[in-house]
């Protein structure tokens, strides 16, 4: 992963998925490359082609808020990725690195235990700090410990669980690129990119796309092993008080097939239950994925 001009990525990557007639320029001749051309972006903006130019190579970093105001209307950036290139023009201090495990605040961890549907914690990474036994009943890529990123792409069996996989998977690669903002020299962040871009392919091509999602909730379409179809929709809920900790939940329209199905995953999940209490949040599981970028994680205790 490139940690030297993330603005100029950005602003090459968008530019290069828009054709001329988007912008309403008339093609003429032959185009040796993709999408728009550096000098038309500076024309419809504005600005000059060798400012621009300078902007691109990260020769000039800190473009005022109406030069990036206007290369965002020319490059037809929705609020989210406008919001994003401000970001990436305006950098913010680096974070201290954490030297200990990240820890899920003990009250969010009592309402993981006592809520009758799937759900989980998540980091800034995507790794799985927390998860009740409905979470891991509906899926071994939830259990504390995996990182959802990894799985989604590395495992067949989250691929066959997800019916929307290939636009879940979109929306998880746009989602890392908005929470890594300017930190991109951020070692774990890192670590999980090259991961990743090393194994797959797909995560390569829409890692280069430079997509920005704001996590949201929405609708996840799933087909599990033992209980069949589910149409749940999902929550993303931030945890005060920490670092970009996400709670995640998974729960059905009330009376639907989806509901009785959520009922039956939960029967199931009670009967595997370990006594020990193996599956409650603040267990530990010996079988899993290490998180990205480290070595151990605490799984949440």
């Amino acid at each position: 992963m490139s940690t030297s001009n993330a603005l100029g990525e950005f602003l090459r990557a968008r530019r290069e998925q828009l054709r001329p007639q988007d912008v309403g320029l008339e093609v003429t001749g032959h185009r040796r490359t993709p999408g728009l051309r550096r000098e038309e972006v500076a024309m419809l903006a504005g600005i000059s082609t060798d400012y621009y130019l300078r902007l691109e190579q990260g020769r000039d970093r800190t473009p005022s808020v109406q030069v990036v105001e206007a290369i965002g209307r020319v490059l037809k950036l929705d609020p989210d990725e406008a919001a994003y290139l401000h970001t990436l023009a305006r950098p913010r201090p680096k974070r201290a690195p954490r030297r200990r495990p990240e820890k899920v605040p003990p009250g969010t961890l009592r309402l993981l235990a006592s809520l009758p549907m799937p759900a989980f914690v998540q980091d800034r990474y995507l790794n799985v700090l927390a998860s009740n036994q409905m979470a891991q009943a509906l899926s071994p890529g939830m259990r504390p410990g995996v990182n959802r990123l990894l799985t989604a792409f590395l495992d067949p069996g989250e691929k066959e669980l997800h019916e929307d996989w290939d636009q879940s998977t979109a929306a998880a690669v746009g989602q890392l690129r908005a929470a890594m903002g300017t930190e991109t020299d951020d070692p774990r962040m890192a670590s999980l990119v090259g991961e990743l871009s090393m194994k797959s392919d797909r995560f390569r091509r829409l890692w280069a796309r430079h997509d920005v999602v704001r996590p949201a909730g929405g609708l996840a379409r799933m087909h599990h092993p033992e209980v069949g179809d589910l149409e749940l929709h999902r929550e993303r809920l931030v945890v005060a008080g920490t670092d970009g900790q996400v709670l995640v939940i998974y729960h059905a329209d009330p009376g639907t097939p989806s509901a009785q199905a959520l009922d039956l995953l939960g029967t199931i999940a009670a009967s595997s239950a370990n006594p020990a209490g193996r599956g409650t949040p603040e267990a530990r599981t010996d079988r899993r994925r290490p998180r990205a970028g480290e070595e151990q994680a605490d799984g949440g205790r």
